[in-house]
C-alpha cells in the first residue's frame, strides 16, 4: 500500500468512527423504514457486489504527485466541511431521512452555504479519493450522490411540513449541495 493510500484509509476510517460515536448524542427521532428501506437495500446490494467483484481494488490511476496532492486537499476539505456541519447542527443531526421529535431548523454556519453540507462534504471527499487513488471510486461517489439527492428530497418534504413558514424561503435562498449552482 502506497503512503497516499494509507492516508485515505486512515482518514476515512477516522471519519466514520467519529460519525458513529457522534450518533450517540443526537435527539430522538424515527425513520420511516418501511417507506425508505427499498432504496437503502438496493444501494447496499450494489455496494456489496462492487466490493465482492473487486471493482474498486487495484485500479490506481498512477497519478503524478500533483494529482494526488489535489485529491488529498479535496478529501481533507470535504471531510472538514462535513464535520463542521455535523458539529454545527449538534443534537439536531440524524441519520438520513430521520424525523426528529423536537425538530429545529438550522440555517447558520455551513447551512448558510448549502442546505445539506454533510452530503456535500462527503461527496467532495469522495471526489478527492477518486482523483488521488482511482477513477473507479467515482462509482460509489455517484451512488452516494444519487442516495443523497433522494434523501435530501425526502428530508426537505418533511422540513417543509415541520417549518411551513420558514423552510420554503430558506430553500429558495440556499442551494441544495453546491453553492450558487445546485
Amino acid at each position: 500500500m502506497r503512503p497516499v493510500e494509507l492516508v485515505f484509509v486512515v482518514g476515512w476510517a477516522a471519519f466514520w468512527l467519529y460519525w458513529f460515536l457522534a450518533a450517540f448524542s443526537m435527539k430522538r427521532g424515527r425513520v420511516r423504514w418501511s417507506r425508505e428501506l427499498r432504496i437503502r437495500a438496493v444501494l447496499l446490494v450494489v455496494a456489496i457486489l462492487l466490493v465482492r467483484l473487486g471493482v474498486l481494488r487495484g485500479h490506481g490511476v498512477h497519478t503524478d504527485p500533483w494529482r494526488e496532492a489535489f485529491g488529498l486537499v479535496l478529501f481533507v476539505l470535504g471531510l472538514a466541511f462535513a464535520i463542521w456541519a455535523r458539529v454545527h447542527i449538534g443534537r439536531n443531526w440524524g441519520t438520513p431521512m430521520t424525523e426528529k421529535v423536537e425538530p429545529e431548523l438550522v440555517t447558520s454556519g455551513p447551512y448558510r452555504l448549502v442546505r445539506h453540507p454533510i452530503y456535500s462534504g462527503i461527496l467532495i471527499a469522495g471526489l478527492g479519493s477518486a482523483l488521488a487513488l482511482s477513477w473507479y471510486w467515482l462509482v460509489p461517489v455517484a451512488l452516494a450522490g444519487a442516495y443523497f439527492i433522494y434523501g435530501a428530497t425526502v428530508e426537505e418534504r418533511y422540513l417543509t411540513e415541520q417549518f411551513p413558514d420558514t423552510y420554503p424561503a430558506y430553500k429558495r435562498s440556499t442551494k441544495m449541495l453546491v453553492p450558487f449552482v445546485f
